[in-house]
């Protein structure tokens, strides 16, 4: 939800026009993660000018505004900051006043770019109001943008540095965000900071840097002593703001990592963004922030500042550093290639992402799982009372798919949480419990907070993510990576079929010391091994289902889709996939449950898709089946290519056949393809549907 980027460059050379380009590329490779207005804001003419510009809608529209613009575009700077942002509307509605960035006043003292949403921006507005500032958005980042202005105007005798200056606006601020913040007063510098919202920073230089880390400058030992809130009224005054006299400096060097083999200053820039997607094209080079870091850039350098120590909260000792990876994804890895829509890639690309997720964890000659991430831990989940699965949406949905499985498998009471309701219920956790946290982008924030919720009654956290370097990767206690490659599309595809094998695959590894159960666990990764091969003849069915979006579903206005037993969550996920990107109304039903109700609704007019694939309950299915077609239904049947027992005349989707608990894999596949055909007919936007986002990083 929303995309930040921001560019800093330091004794580069660079014009206007490449400056524009750079930050509208940045916003465009962050287009998937969902929004309704894109802005830019860059130098201007003069020392502590900026010029804006902000569009409702796409940024291919904010291009077309930035070239019809009078702005002389030629104009060369050897040192600039630059912001971006896609806003995905929270606080007010899609329009050029809510766009960001947003600015503290007319002349633009302090400029915000934001990501997540500050809880008490209601309460900051109506203070900063009664001291006379004037608000003209309606959104919550305005006020940290106003709230930066008056915190410096406070301090006419001794101004505070731009870190300090923003560690001060921090501690004011409730909520998830991740900033990035300009000023006038501090020209050619930017401080970013984050929590509970993914930021990352890239680094791009000529020569080879000292060292692969940045140092962590914690502040002084008294500095949190003597600076209080700015708004606790003073003891003269009933309620206002108070701004404490400017504390002690930061423990301030110079950043190893940024130090020149002549000690002269280095050409450098730097790439402030909400993903790895929008670095990419510039450089592999990069530093994951943490929560509560403080990133400044200035002449050249990064220094990161902690908000606050983490033993203050009670948590572990903060670490030192933080590191500067390499990046493993490639720029073509995230672009279209020869398909029209990024689904349409992903959903083509399931037979490669299915392979890299078991790459180097599946020996298929001896039948043995390797999850090196879960290796130490493995006694101790097996010991575990019972297993807790949290997730969202499709994460969700690959949680209900291997249930059943880590249930046959391990004997161990499991059940499946929706991240949401979980907290809402305040759900009981204890120590004996494992945890196990689902994300494709690691960075959910109701997961997140579920996590941070078990981690603090003694749980043992498992994450299992898409996302190296990703909140939910670095906070759990051990985990696995579904590696199944970027995914830009919206609707998940490919992260829901990954993480299913990953989830199974943890299944199989905690059962490995289990001899009674040898015979099962080798007829499952023989049907893993099958599993590439049988998915690329389902999607050689492609044009079959083109036909039925085409045809029979055409302008149809609900369908019901229903299964049974591991099929039911193929259903829930199928149904997701329909509403999300076709908008139809669409509902997975447990076939079980049919004469509970549902069976009202079926009649000769409404459209039903039933998984009728051949498993243990095949026979309860075919009840099923018999039940709505004696009430008049036409049914689609999803069943097996060998399956002689559909009725002739009946429409079926054929799929090949494999293990029970591996048939959900190759079963969503059809209903995917399906859900992509019907949003193409339609005309509607297949990757970025209306009113979602691909990460959602606030409650």
């Amino acid at each position: 939800m929303c995309g930040i980027f921001a560019y800093c460059s330091f004794l580069q050379e660079k014009d206007r026009k490449t400056i524009c380009e750079i930050l509208c590329n940045g916003l465009a490779r962050q287009e998937y993660r969902g929004y309704d207005s894109a802005g830019i804001g860059i130098d201007g003419d003069k020392p502590g000018e900026m010029f804006f510009f902000k569009e409702v809608g796409k940024v291919a529209g904010l291009r077309k505004k930035i070239a019809e613009s009078n702005v002389d575009t030629s104009k060369t700077f050897l040192s600039q900051v630059s912001i971006a942002h896609t806003r995905w509307a929270t606080h007010g509605p899609p329009s050029i006043v809510n766009c960001h960035p947003l600015k503290s006043d007319p002349k633009a003292e302090f400029t915000v770019v934001h990501n997540g949403i500050v809880t008490n921006a209601a309460a900051l507005r109506l203070v900063l109001q009664k001291r006379g500032y004037k608000f003209e958005s309606e959104t919550d980042t305005e006020a940290v943008a106003i709230l930066s202005k008056y915190i410096y105007d406070s301090q006419p005798d001794k101004r505070p540095s731009f870190t300090e200056l923003v560690k001060t606006v921090l501690k004011e601020l409730e909520g998830s965000f991740a900033f990035v913040f300009k000023s006038s007063h501090y020209p050619n510098e930017a401080v970013t900071a984050r929590r509970g919202s993914p930021l990352l920073i890239g680094v791009k230089t000529e020569k080879k840097l000292k060292v692969d880390f940045v140092d962590v400058e914690f502040a002084g030992p008294d500095s949190d002593a003597k600076s209080g809130s700015t708004l606790a009224p003073p003891a003269a005054s009933a309620g206002g703001l108070l701004v404490p006299p400017a504390g002690p400096s930061m423990l301030r060097t110079q950043s190893r990592a940024f130090m020149s083999e002549d000690g002269l200053p280095q050409p450098i820039e730097f790439f402030v963004a909400s993903d790895a997607s929008a670095i990419i094209e510039h450089t592999k080079r990069v530093l994951y922030l943490e929560d509560d870091d403080i990133a400044h850039i200035a002449e050249g350098e990064l220094h990161i500042h902690r908000l606050r120590r983490n033993e203050e909260t009670g948590g572990a000792p903060q670490a030192q550093h933080r590191t500067i990876e390499t990046l493993e994804i490639e720029l073509a890895e995230i672009m279209k290639g020869k398909f029209d829509h990024f689904m349409q890639k992903e959903i083509y690309e399931q037979p490669e992402s299915v392979v890299n997720t078991m790459r180097g964890r599946v020996n298929f000659d001896q039948h043995v799982i390797t999850l090196g991430g879960l290796r130490a831990y493995l006694n101790i989940i097996r010991r575990g009372r019972r297993i807790v699965f949290c997730a969202c949406g499709t994460s969700y949905h690959s949680a209900i798919a291997t249930r059943a499985i880590f249930e046959e498998l391990t004997e161990i009471p499991v059940s499946v949480e929706l991240a949401s309701d979980f907290l809402d219920r305040k759900t009981p956790i204890f120590r004996d419990d494992v945890c196990v946290f689902v994300s494709q982008s690691g960075e959910t924030a109701d997961t997140i907070l579920a996590l941070r919720y078990c981690l603090e009654r003694g749980a043992l956290c498992v994450g299992v993510v898409n996302t190296v370097g990703s909140t939910i990767s670095r906070e759990t206690h051990c985990g696995v990576h579904i590696n199944a490659g970027p995914e830009i599309g919206v609707a998940s595809t490919k992260a829901y079929t990954s993480q299913y094998i990953a989830l199974l695959m943890v299944a199989l590894q905690l059962s490995e010391d289990r001899i009674s159960l040898t015979e099962r666990r080798n007829q499952i990764i023989e049907g893993l091994h099958a599993l590439p091969g049988q998915i690329k003849r389902v999607l050689e069915g492609d044009k079959g289902l083109q036909e039925l979006a085409t045809g029979v579903l055409a302008n149809q206005r609900s369908l019901l889709i229903m299964g049974r037993g591991y099929q039911y969550a193929t259903c829930l996920e199928g149904a997701l996939k329909i509403k999300e990107i076709s908008y139809m109304h669409s509902e997975g039903i447990l076939a079980g449950e049919l004469k509970h109700g549902p069976l009202a609704l079926i009649d000769e007019n409404m459209p039903v898709i039933i998984v009728m694939t051949q498993d243990s309950l095949y026979p309860k299915v075919q009840s099923a089946y018999s039940q709505i077609t004696a009430r008049k239904a036409q049914p689609i049947v999803v069943c097996n290519e060998d399956d002689d027992g559909i009725p002739k005349g009946c429409k079926t989707i054929r799929v090949p056949r494999t293990v029970d608990c591996l048939q959900g894999i190759i079963n969503i596949i059809p209903l995917q393809l399906l859900s992509y055909h019907l949003a193409v007919k339609n005309g509607f936007d297949v990757d970025f549907p209306r009113n979602l986002a691909k990460s959602v990083t606030t409650e």
